[in-house]
């Protein structure tokens, strides 16, 4: 990072949402840092954004760890294939399927092929995510708020629904909220909205199902370089992109995985209801 500009990326914008990875400099860092364990040997996860960013080094990280794969994704077919490619590579399954988890019928057809492709679901990860910064709440319209709740907290639910009939006792699931839920964001209302949303979520899962031997858990990162920051911001905010931590530098998808791992296998078996926090030390309130 150039510390008299505060620079910590090149300048840089894409076009459109949810973004493509294959289009970033430098590219994210994906790769799992340590050889696996057998921490998910066996099991059979979904993660709903898993194409890219975050989703994708949880993919890697979950097949190293012994996990077959389902990912859900919109429309980054390449960023997909790649990411399939990636799980593969690490000598298990990947299922890939192209949709909106803001529709509840795409999420209960792809929750119905991984049990007939995989006979159970071990572990939902709920991930995808939009955003659209505004500088003043009138510019916010009533278009922009649908979409961003119906794909941030609407399809958290849908998922649950469609996941709920086939996760037995031992089972995790995975929500993915935001910083912005604790520390809030006056550009991104209705994101930073749906990120607080989930953490409630969360926590209400938590205690519902708790009785079922099902856990649930909530990753809240900070400024993570994904495909979702360049399709988002101009260049001149990329460019500074989570300078403003106490690490002065985001983080990149690979350092933040591991809270997944950790949440989704019998290493956090006496955790529920609670929110990790890999953020680069923002000091949010938990």
């Amino acid at each position: 990072m150039n510390s008299d500009q505060k620079q910590t990326l090149p300048p840089q914008v894409q076009a459109r949402q949810p973004g493509h990875e294959a289009e970033m400099t430098p590219r994210p860092d994906y790769e799992p840092r340590y050889p696996g364990s057998g921490r998910l040997q066996g099991k059979v996860a979904l993660i709903t954004g898993g194409d890219s960013g975050i989703g994708r080094a949880v993919a890697v990280l979950f097949a190293r760890e012994g996990a077959d794969l389902a990912i859900l994704y919109l429309n980054e077919t390449e960023d997909a294939q790649e990411t399939k490619r990636l799980v593969e590579r690490e000598g298990r399954s990947c299922l890939l399927f192209s949709g909106d988890v803001g529709d509840p019928g795409f999420c209960r057809a792809a929750v119905a092929q991984v049990i007939q492709r995989f006979g159970k679901l071990d572990v939902l990860v709920n991930n995808a995510a939009e955003q659209h910064p505004k500088k003043d709440i009138a510019e916010i319209t009533p278009d922009q708020i649908e979409s961003t709740f119906r794909t941030n907290i609407y399809g958290y639910f849908y998922m649950v629904q469609a996941a709920m009939p086939h996760l037995r006792k031992g089972a995790a699931i995975v929500n993915t909220a935001s910083v912005t839920a604790y520390r809030g964001s006056a550009e991104l209302l209705d994101y930073s909205a749906t990120k607080g949303a989930i953490v409630a979520f969360t926590r209400s899962l938590a205690q519902k199902l708790a009785g079922d031997g099902v856990r649930v858990n909530g990753v809240a990162p900070g400024p993570i370089w994904t495909p979702l920051i360049p399709s988002t911001f101009p260049a001149e905010k990329v460019k500074r992109f989570g300078a403003d931590t106490p690490m002065k530098r985001p983080g990149q998808p690979n350092e933040v995985a591991p809270s997944y791992l950790f949440l989704a296998c019998e290493d956090s078996s006496y955790v529920t209801g609670s929110v990790l926090h890999p953020n680069g030390g923002d000091p949010t309130e938990a």
